[in-house]
């Protein structure tokens, strides 16, 4: 049986940034992943300023490909109202492989199937035995459905279902737009150009809502690229666009049981007006890190719930 002080169940960017600091605070961490990297990942890639001083590295210095967006042109009922702003996009499969690469903690690709808790430790699958347990696998987290279901169940109010596409084609725009309530959406619609002829559409919304309709989220996205075919934005409807979902933040959740936490989506963490999780991912896996290295307290409420105030402060990091 292999054992680590810690074992991170996850590898994307709650549990890779969680796994980097660790390391760096003398902590023996093992990562456990399902699949190998690099993966394709469900995610428009949004990126605040905020993200890369946390990383500890100038925008500059990511190797990857990495768009800076200077303006989004969001429309509101029909009312198109442009932001000056300053964010960035990244393919998260080139992302999530630079950010576990760097954080230099060996990685098992394995899919966990039964945690099993005994008085001092916890073992996974009758071949991984530690300490302490961090969830960072996503909605679906094995450590949430063991630990967290029971005590802690996410209202389906805050359920969101997604679906996107990242694809190469021949756009001509290369602005950022964003549509909330298009035709009756419960959320927002997005069309992200990223360089390189890479693009990310999708549309988002609540799933009560969309339920209580009788409208589901594919009759969305076939709206949605309808639309951006005949405005030009698009020049082909692309095919098999792949669904995901996430929890939006809400205050007063449990995140710790013991020595068991959850970060990243796990813990459902996406701002309540934007669904953006990934600088609350990587700021949860920082703070559980420093909880175990350093016996602080674990405070995920205090993370942003909103991603706009940041967004229509121009000049100003989040």
């Amino acid at each position: 049986m292999r054992k680590s002080d810690i074992i991170i169940v996850g590898g994307g960017p709650a549990g890779s940034a969680c796994a980097r600091q660790l390391r760096k605070l003398g902590q023996k961490v093992l990562i456990l992943e399902k699949k190998s990297f690099p993966r394709p990942k469900v995610c428009a890639g949004w990126i605040t300023p905020k993200v890369f001083d946390l990383l500890g590295i100038p925008p500059e210095e990511y190797p990857y490909l990495l768009r800076q967006i200077n303006r989004i042109h969001f429309y509101l009922l029909g009312i198109k109202i442009p932001v000056k702003t300053h964010q960035y996009a990244v393919r998260r499969y080139e992302f999530d492989e630079w950010m576990i690469c760097r954080s230099h903690v060996p990685i098992v690709t394995h899919t966990v199937k039964n945690i099993v808790k005994t008085q001092e430790d916890y073992i996974i699958d009758d071949k991984y035995r530690c300490k302490y347990l961090i969830g960072a696998g996503g909605t679906h987290c094995p450590v949430f459905k063991k630990f967290f279901s029971p005590s802690n169940q996410r209202p389906e109010k805050d359920l969101i279902i997604a679906v996107e596409k990242e694809y190469r084609c021949n756009y001509l725009e290369t602005g950022c737009h964003i549509w909330f309530f298009d035709h009756g959406l419960p959320g927002y619609a997005w069309y992200l150009p990223k360089g390189n002829g890479w693009l990310n559409i999708g549309v988002g919304g609540k799933f009560l809502k969309l339920k209580a309709r009788k409208k589901n989220i594919l009759d969305h996205w076939h709206e949605f690229t309808k639309k951006l075919n005949q405005l030009s934005l698009i020049d082909n409807i692309p095919e098999h666009p792949r669904g995901h979902t996430y929890y939006l933040h809400r205050k007063r959740q449990t995140n710790r049981r013991e020595n068991v936490f959850l970060i990243g989506d796990a813990a459902g963490m996406a701002t309540l007006d934007m669904g953006e999780g990934i600088h609350a991912a990587i700021s949860s896996g920082l703070m559980v890190a420093e909880a175990i290295a350093k016996d602080k307290e674990y405070i995920p409420d205090s993370l942003p719930r909103f991603s706009l105030p940041g967004i229509f402060m121009p000049g100003k990091k989040q």
